[in-house]
């Protein structure tokens, strides 16, 4: 069964109806509690839009951070209403509570067009309970939040492709009890993986960085065998290195995943690329003084915190005639500038492939993240993802539940 859309809603009418949206507004936030990166809540921006000027009683759930179970002032949603009314361009309530006496309040008196953000979903434990029953039971106070005065059931759209690996009381209990549809950025989301995964032009390259081969373990084994090129930098090309039998200094390793990757290596030789220099540094922090070295000379007690010229110069060959790219990881510590030319040349090397026509995806996470720190331009790639980690999950042929969930 296919998807519902938020176009299929609109056309059937949404104006005085209680409608909620499952959001993506886990942004970062500093010390301070200002947003360090604004894109989610950009991106959840134009399904909120469509629905309050239908007229509708939008109410938003979503969550920020980790809580255990219970509220925390640190990961209230306050600074994500101000900024989600300064993008919308309306008043943003804010629930003082998930489904208690202040939201239920606030949920009866919204009027036509009006948006309610509830507190932080995940103050309340029932969100990621893995007891089913605690889950709906939550979803059905959500639900009832949106139920109009004469009983009928409100409508739920999905719209935070950041959660929808995750099987949880607002993005998944939720759809088994109200007419439910995909909002704008989880369509195209879908839309844009399922060209990843099927219909990929060639040559398919596939660049993944980041901190732990554990974590993108799934999605190597499955995009090694459909990527014409895989690339590999970040603080997982160390254990890459150390498995070809190379010292990697006091660089972060893997040792339990050594002999994975010397299995890797081996099976895809003529596919998996590492760096060929480095950039090190004697400590973790930004005023660290870099040196560039080559991959098999890490010197002991150096770090590598990027990946060198040398490198970037080489994967730009690979990336030049690539019809197809999909790129999730920074290639080194980007938050630090001395440490960022990595991460940037090879954001600038795809940024030219998309220029001659290639269709590129960047992964979510971090390297959404690096693209608008190091001040690239969003529009040289031809999707930036809101989710990494669902992202992955997908390419690793997955079934995400609230997706799937979307389809009955």
């Amino acid at each position: 069964m296919a998807i519902k859309s938020l176009a299929d809603l609109l056309a059937e009418g949404v104006e005085g109806r209680g409608v909620l949206v499952r959001s993506d507004l886990n942004v970062p936030l500093d010390d301070d509690n200002n947003i360090t990166d604004p894109g989610r809540v950009i991106a959840s921006v134009p399904t909120l839009k469509a629905l309050a000027e239908a007229g509708a009683k939008v109410i938003v759930t979503a969550h920020l951070g980790r809580p255990k179970g219970e509220p925390d002032p640190k990961l209230s949603l306050a600074p994500v209403a101000a900024a989600l009314a300064e993008k919308l361009g309306r008043h943003v309530q804010l629930a003082g509570d998930v489904v208690g006496t202040d939201a239920l309040a606030r949920a009866e008196g919204l009027t036509d067009g009006d948006v309610l953000l509830l507190e932080n979903i995940r103050f309340d434990p029932r969100e990621t309970s893995k007891d089913d029953s605690e889950r709906l039971a939550l979803a059905k106070a959500l639900a009832a939040l949106v139920e109009g005065p004469d009983g009928s059931p409100g409508v739920f759209v999905s719209d935070g492709f950041g959660v929808v690996h995750r099987k949880q009381a607002s993005v998944y209990d939720v759809a088994t009890l109200l007419p439910h549809y995909a909002g704008t950025l989880v369509a195209a989301e879908v839309k844009v993986l399922e060209q990843l995964t099927s219909s990929t032009d060639r040559p398919y390259a596939v660049v993944l960085g980041g901190s732990k081969v554990s974590d993108k373990l799934a999605v190597i084994e499955n995009l090694a065998t459909k990527a014409d090129s895989l690339i590999i930098g970040g603080g997982m090309c160390f254990t890459f290195l150390a498995a070809q039998g190379f010292s990697v200094g006091s660089s972060l390793l893997q040792e339990e995943m050594l002999e994975t990757c010397r299995h890797l290596l081996d099976k895809y030789a003529d596919v998996i690329h590492l760096p060929v220099d480095i950039v090190v540094a004697e400590k973790f922090a930004a005023d660290a003084e870099p040196a560039t070295v080559a991959a098999d000379r890490i010197p002991d007690g150096k770090m590598g915190l990027d990946i060198g010229p040398g490198s970037v110069e080489r994967f730009t060959a690979l990336l030049s005639n690539a019809k197809t790219v999909f790129w999730n990881g920074p290639m080194g510590v980007f938050e630090f500038p001395a440490f960022a030319a990595g991460t940037k040349g090879v954001a600038e090397a795809i940024i030219g492939a998309t220029g001659k026509g290639a269709f590129s995806v960047v992964g979510g996470g971090d390297s959404a993240a690096a693209v608008r720190q190091l001040g690239l331009p969003e529009d040289g790639f031809s999707h930036i993802s809101t989710g990494g980690g669902a992202s992955l999950e997908y390419l690793e042929g997955k079934e995400l539940p609230g997706i799937q969930v979307l389809e009955s």
